[in-house]
């Protein structure tokens, strides 16, 4: 490992120099391709030379310590001192483990986070609906910016499907662990008799995809326009400015209707189908793969019950990691930073085993 760590820090020092030569600022795009390719490494440079440091000290120390040049009292505090580096070099090196372990080349795009309501009925289409909220309310917790792609409402707050484009640094390293189904237990606002019903909604999370990384032959796509339906504004339902694409090869479909123009919406459209056709590439590599899947926490199954949300006693569990919570209020809020936090640390621990 630190013979890795040694290699790391020389790369970060090279790529300084190279940055801070007069001939490479001149050349923008290649300057900004060597300082993105500093900002991605500083974090394990920067650990790693913290180790280093405390190593230095907890040696120095030790020396002190047995050279008996130390009267009582100083010995006592060098030797609180000793322990309080000891301690932390441990914590040091846990961390650089988990900075060295291999990185999802998605987690610092935006999302693409799609809502569907499953069984349940009317019940399942407000499960949605209360879905939709929560994650909106946690992207603006988190600072990110939210844009409807495409919506398709009960018109009572139920949501049947809903697709939002999340923007923010990281978005994906914090969201990916959504993907599944997530169950209610509740009593339905039209269940005269009291009973607690089940319903559920499946939640997808897919990376924003660039053009680049997904090519699409317009041949292979058909474009159908259509009047919008739904609670639009004025234009929007009188106008054939929603779209729906078809792509041949796969039968994916997608429709967006969001807009009044047909051109943002086909826009729109284009980036569900790359965003959906990258997540089919990525499966079909992960059945590949499917013994080491079977140990991560978020494989992203959309079969997988994820987490029951259980109104009557205001909890929340989460099947993969085995927590449950008893603040049902302050995570339908968007409060989901405990339980995300808990996903990347068992993810870390199983990629840390492996």
């Amino acid at each position: 490992m630190f013979e890795k760590l040694d290699q790391v820090a020389q790369k970060y020092d090279e790529l300084a120099a190279q940055a801070s030569d007069a001939d490479t600022i001149a050349n923008q795009p290649v300057w900004q391709k060597i300082v993105k390719e500093m900002g991605d490494i500083e974090p394990v440079v920067k650990a790693y030379r913290e180790y280093h440091d405390t190593k230095t000290s907890l040696t120095d120390t030790k020396e002190l310590l047995e050279s008996g040049s130390l009267d009582t009292e100083e010995k006592e505090m060098f030797r609180e001192e000793y322990g309080t580096l000891e301690n932390k070099l441990t914590t040091l090196e846990e961390g650089l483990r988990i900075l060295l372990l291999p990185k999802d080349p998605n987690d610092e795009k935006n999302v693409i986070l799609e809502i569907r309501a499953g069984t349940g009925g009317e019940e399942a289409a407000l499960f949605g609906g209360d879905l939709l909220r929560m994650y909106m309310r946690y992207a603006e917790r988190r600072g990110y910016k939210t844009e409807m792609m495409d919506l398709s409402d009960t018109g009572i707050g139920g949501v049947k499907e809903a697709i939002v484009l999340i923007r923010g640094r990281g978005a994906y390293s914090r969201l990916k662990y959504e993907s599944g189904v997530h169950r209610v237990q509740r009593v339905p606002e039209t269940e005269a008799g009291g009973r607690v019903h089940t319903s559920a909604a499946t939640v997808a999370v897919l990376p924003e995809i660039d053009d680049v990384e997904v090519e699409i032959d317009p041949n292979d796509v058909r474009v159908d326009v259509f009047r919008s339906s739904g609670n639009g504004g004025q234009s929007v339902n009188t106008t054939d400015s929603a779209v729906r694409l078809t792509h041949i090869p796969t039968g994916i479909v997608v429709s967006c209707q969001d807009e009044k123009s047909q051109i943002k919406n086909k826009d729109k459209a284009f980036k569900v189908l790359r965003a959906r056709l990258y997540d089919m590439k990525l499966r079909e590599q992960n059945l590949e793969r499917s013994d080491a899947r079977k140990s991560m926490v978020g494989t992203g199954d959309r079969s997988e019950r994820i987490r029951t949300y259980n109104f009557p006693q205001g909890r929340v569990s989460d099947h993969r990691i085995g927590l449950t919570l008893y603040k049902l209020p302050a995570f339908m809020d968007g409060d989901l930073d405990e339980v995300i936090d808990g996903l990347i640390l068992a993810d870390q621990a199983e990629k840390m085993k492996a």
